[in-house]
């Protein structure tokens, strides 16, 4: 067990969830969950205090047998970051139903999973914050995002029915809302004629997922949404 305090965060690519782990190892020890776990490896190798824990979060079994590894190696988490994402572009007569469902997994239900494995421990504790990213399609379905936004509406609603249960409690729960393209390699890509102000920078993202962990308990936030100046809304 680690004298620290334990953070958890799933889905760490190489944009918002190693800048959250970067941000976040700086005060926790931290769990990272993923896919890739080559990726992860290779991060708690240059992160002090960073643990791979190479994870599918929509394999319901795998999942919960990864917290039970966590619990056991580091402690109970006292914050915990879903930023996971399952996502596909299409509209409603092109996209194939069973991405939709794989997407709601990741994105809604595990969130339940993390939730209700994580939540008791914190509540007991009387402290703890759970933070969730999202985007534009936890608010407004597009016609090109009928793939995932209706995943991150439900997750958002979820998020909002534990923020209401967890806040008296002792338990902070907040929804980030990204506004905005994220600065990573295959974005620059696909928009080369974009200026800087244009993207949202991975750890400014996870400044704010810190800043709202760790937010005074008489002045919580649960909607966060976040955009560069750059963005047109």
């Amino acid at each position: 067990m680690m004298s620290k305090k334990v953070c958890l965060i799933t889905g760490v690519g190489p944009g918002t969830g190693t800048a959250l782990v970067r941000r976040f190892s700086e005060l926790y020890e931290v769990a990272m969950l993923a896919r890739d776990g080559a990726r992860l490896e290779a991060l708690a190798e240059e992160i002090k205090g960073a643990h791979s824990y190479p994870c599918d979060v929509s394999n319901t079994d795998q999942l919960q047998q990864t917290l039970s590894s966590i619990v056991a190696d580091l402690g109970a988490p006292t914050v915990v970051i879903h930023n996971a994402v399952g996502g596909a572009f299409g509209n409603f007569l092109d996209i194939d139903p069973q991405v939709l469902e794989r997407n709601f997994q990741v994105n809604t239900m595990a969130l339940l999973h993390l939730a209700q494995s994580t939540a008791p421990a914190m509540i007991a504790a009387g402290e703890g914050a759970i933070v969730c990213t999202g985007n534009t399609s936890a608010f407004r379905g597009s016609a090109n995002f009928a793939g995932f936004a209706p995943t991150k509406a439900a997750q958002r609603i979820l998020a909002e029915a534990m923020a209401r249960d967890l806040g008296p409690k002792g338990v902070h729960v907040a929804y980030v809302a990204i506004d905005a393209v994220i600065d990573l390699a295959w974005t620059r890509h696909r928009y080369p004629d974009k200026e800087d102000g244009f993207f949202c920078q991975p750890a400014d993202i996870a400044e704010e997922c810190y800043r709202l962990a760790h937010q005074n308990r008489s002045a919580w936030s649960f909607s966060s949404v976040i955009r560069p100046y750059g963005e047109t809304w």
